[in-house]
């Protein structure tokens, strides 16, 4: 991709490159405040845009005669009728409300707490870590691969923005926030999305070549990584193919479109693991090339997480261009939702944009910079790679066998391998004459040995996302036997299906890049 020139204060610099990092850099304050306004605004126009295709095409792209929809007042339209939508912002703000209250240093354990007794749903690694919190695991147990079934997830990633927006230039103080508050619900590749993800976010602010942002926020992640591999493949199929974003797309898919944590993914089209999602965030950007629309529609036509990966895109790119920058056809309609609070917060976009530019100031006068008058002086940082986490390690899925089973006393399994993850879910059944809630207290025992004694909620808030799970165990046939201490004829658990992992892959040699 050309490199193209960086202007701060009217003042034309050659191609910003890693030799300008670990420098001062001087940026208007008007300036910084509308970067990060387009910061918001990318997040919540591609939100906004991707929203009604969201997992509906599963390793498929969506052709592009597909039309999808945007218009004048298609933003209030959204935020009116699909306020839950908005799981990308009101979950950024949860954090930046604790920062808010707390301080620059708020610990992992206060944006635990905030996250974990927050109003809003939660899906995947987001709902298994909010389980584990309100049940005494808090970070970075609650985020464990052994702890959480989920750890891969885009979660994380999608929730990371906050904290790229307040580190102007700052890499790495970036990622020592998303240290803190990644690892309540994710681990490994699961975390590196969020840490990835806010690393590009943070060089927007002193870089508008994609090019460079793409691949020096990279180097916040550790080069043995799945993470780092599959976005280093995703660069250099977009220099074999710049003209064709399908032939990308089609080798992100070949490669590393299988999943192998969550285990409602495994062996299906559904695909929420942070890599592959990620990679459609970086397909959006190095094909659309600094053109708004074009970026957002590449992240959303890409498929899976279509939504959440056009938000991160755009306001990557929102804050790359800044507010005023952004073309007008994508901001129309926006005034109308400006000061609207995003369900289940007392926040709208014109607190987000407030709280970050205060937030971005103090982090920039802790980290060596100051502001003088009308000017802002921040001091860069060059990326250095975080540690290295390695989840489901010598762990493959070999079966995804049906289990269909609804008990509300015992249930048994059987299954032959190193590691099983149960789907499923503690349910009230209909028309009973208790319309309450309730929860299950169960026994899991393998091979006569009682393992653990778990909360099964019917409550959809405090649900357990995934009910059963054990990793590392010795090789060979494993008995299952759930019983339940509470028997109840007003609800019942619903085994759906049973993931099984064995210690190698069940095609030999593939994926041989795991082994």
């Amino acid at each position: 991709m050309r490199k193209r020139p960086l202007i701060i204060l009217g003042l034309l610099f050659p191609s910003f490159s890693a030799s300008l990092l670990c420098q001062s850099i001087t940026i208007d304050r008007a300036v910084l405040k509308d970067k990060i306004k387009g910061g918001w605004v990318g997040q919540v126009v591609g939100c906004t845009y991707g929203g009604p295709t969201e997992f509906k095409y599963q390793g498929t792209f969506i052709k592009p005669y597909t039309p999808i929809a945007w218009y004048d007042g298609y933003l209030e339209e959204t935020f009116k009728k699909s306020p839950g939508l908005y799981d990308d912002i009101y979950m950024d703000l949860a954090f930046v409300t604790v920062i808010e209250e707390e301080g620059l240093d708020a610990p992992a354990a206060a944006f635990a707490k905030a996250f974990a007794y927050a109003d809003f749903p939660l899906w995947h690694a987001n709902q298994m870590a909010r389980y584990n919190i309100r049940k005494g695991m808090m970070p970075p147990e609650s985020g464990h691969w052994l702890n959480n079934p989920h750890a891969d997830d885009i979660d994380f990633q999608i929730e990371a923005d906050f904290a790229g927006l307040m580190s102007p230039g700052m890499v790495n103080t970036a990622a020592e926030i998303c240290d803190r508050v990644g690892h309540i619900m994710n681990y490994g590749d699961g975390w590196y999305g969020g840490v990835y993800v806010a690393g590009m976010y943070a060089l927007a602010f002193v870089s508008d070549d994609i090019g460079f942002i793409v691949e020096e926020a990279l180097k916040l992640i550790p080069e043995k990584s799945q993470f780092y591999q599959c976005i280093r493949d995703v660069i250099q199929w977009h220099n074999a193919f710049p003209d064709d974003w399908t032939r990308a797309w089609f080798e992100v898919e070949k490669k590393w479109a299988e999943d192998r944590g969550c285990p409602e993914g495994v062996f299906d089209p559904f695909n929420i693991d942070a890599k592959i999602n990620s990679a459609y965030i970086v397909l959006g950007l190095l094909y659309g090339e600094g053109d708004f629309g074009r970026t957002l529609d590449i992240s959303t036509r890409c498929g899976q997480d279509s939504d959440c990966n056009p938000a991160s895109s755009g306001g990557i790119l929102g804050t790359i261009m800044g507010y005023a920058r952004i073309p007008a056809h994508w901001k129309q309609g926006l005034s109308a939702v400006e000061q609207v609070d995003f369900k289940y917060t007392s926040f709208s976009l014109n607190d987000a944009y407030e709280l970050s530019f205060r937030h971005a100031l103090q982090v920039i006068q802790r980290n060596g910079g100051d502001i003088t008058g009308g000017e802002v002086i921040i001091k860069t940082q060059e990326p250095a790679p975080v540690r290295l986490e390695v989840g489901f390690a010598n762990h493959f899925p070999v079966e995804k066998k049906r289990l269909d089973r609804r008990f509300s006393d015992q249930a048994r399994v059987e299954f032959e391998g190193v590691g099983f993850a149960i789907n499923g879910s503690a349910n009230m059944i209909q028309n009973a004459a208790d319309d309450g809630e309730y929860t299950f207290e169960v026994e899991m025992w393998i091979d006569g040995r009682l393992v653990e004694t778990t909360a099964l909620p019917t409550d959809f808030t405090t649900r357990k996302f995934t009910p059963f799970w054990r990793y590392r165990l010795s090789k060979g046939t494993h008995r299952l036997l759930f019983k339940v201490l509470n028997p109840t004829e007003k609800a019942e658990i619903h085994l759906h299906d049973m993931v099984v992992y064995g210690d190698r892959p069940s095609v030999p040699g593939y994926p041989s890049r795991r082994q």
